[in-house]
């Protein structure tokens, strides 16, 4: 089925817009939740939870990419759940990347970072948007997605250690591009 016609089912809170989402996108999900958490029952619990966050954001929500939607769902649920974890002396698979990025991207403790949270989204936007289409697509494969260094190695027929390198070329290159905007990891 279309994801316009699964949008549909959900708009008319027909119960088998789950059941066409899990047929069309559970791979996905689960494939996405598992890169990001370690446990299995925790993989499993935010593939579910996904699925209600989907029907509880459908309406009034309507996505224009149904996959990038629940991309954005499992990812957010799965970051919860990894705080969760770790505040439970539980680490998760996340870890390696968000390690990566801390350099890069300005801390949000308090109510000021937390407002400038969406400006900087517009900024990492803007950036994403600049970069020629690979590198974008490297980029958010790696950060958003948790695709491992050496699954896209292999699939770009590069060593994991070059690629690696273009990650960091991309990661300094943004923060380069937030210090220009005054968007530092300083207190």
């Amino acid at each position: 089925m279309e994801d316009k016609g699964i949008i549909a089912l959900y708009f008319a809170r027909d119960e088998r817009a789950i059941g066409q989402t899990r047929s069309k996108y559970g791979a996905f999900i689960a494939g996405l939740a598992g890169r990001l958490l370690d446990d299995r029952r925790d993989r499993e619990e935010c593939a579910a939870d996904t699925y209600l966050a989907a029907w509880n954001a459908i309406p009034p929500q309507r996505p224009d990419s149904l996959r990038a939607f629940l991309g954005r769902l499992v990812r957010n649920l799965a970051i919860s759940r990894f705080r969760k974890n770790r505040a439970e002396k539980r680490y998760a698979a996340m870890e390696a990347q968000l390690s990566e990025l801390a350099e890069t991207i300005p801390a949000g403790d308090d109510v000021e970072r937390e407002i400038e949270g969406r400006e900087l989204g517009r900024l990492l936007s803007r950036w994403l948007d600049a970069l020629p289409a690979g590198e974008r697509d490297l980029f958010v494969r790696r950060y958003f997605y948790a695709e491992s260094v050496e699954a896209l190695a292999r699939e770009a027929g590069e060593k994991p250690n070059t690629l690696a390198q273009r990650l960091r070329r991309l990661r300094l290159a943004l923060r380069d591009e937030l210090e220009k905007e005054e968007f530092t990891n300083e207190a």
